[in-house]
């Protein structure tokens, strides 16, 4: 008897949007897409990772259960992401940073849907 698992749905522009962010880690830490997405034990990798998982729950507003659903991950681990993201901000390189990111991935979003024909 299998159990049923809750699932928050995501939606492919929710997948779009996390897409995003995970390409804003990968180019910021110089890494490959495929690379964050993976989320291997390399740091470098893994926090590449994190700094996606906190720029979609910050840049969109959305739950940890959504960011985890969206990556694929835990929600444990999303909120740990979340903390060390938090953490690493007082540095002011890095918010200084995030704060442009965040600012360019609210832009590419909060403009209306463009309709190509």
């Amino acid at each position: 008897m299998s159990k049923d698992v809750y699932r928050v749905p995501i939606t492919g522009a929710d997948r779009a949007r996390a897409a995003l962010a995970l390409h804003m880690a990968a180019a910021l830490t110089d890494l490959a897409p495929e690379a964050v997405a993976q989320g291997g034990r390399g740091q470098t990798a893994c926090r590449a990772r994190w700094l996606a998982l906190y720029l979609t729950h910050v840049v969109h507003g959305w739950t940890l259960d959504r960011v985890s659903h969206a990556f694929g991950v835990t929600r444990s681990t999303a909120a740990t992401a979340c903390r060390w993201a938090e953490q690493s901000r007082e540095a002011g390189a890095f918010d200084h940073t995030l704060d442009r990111i965040e600012a360019l991935m609210r832009a590419v979003f909060d403009g209306p849907a463009l309709e190509v024909a």
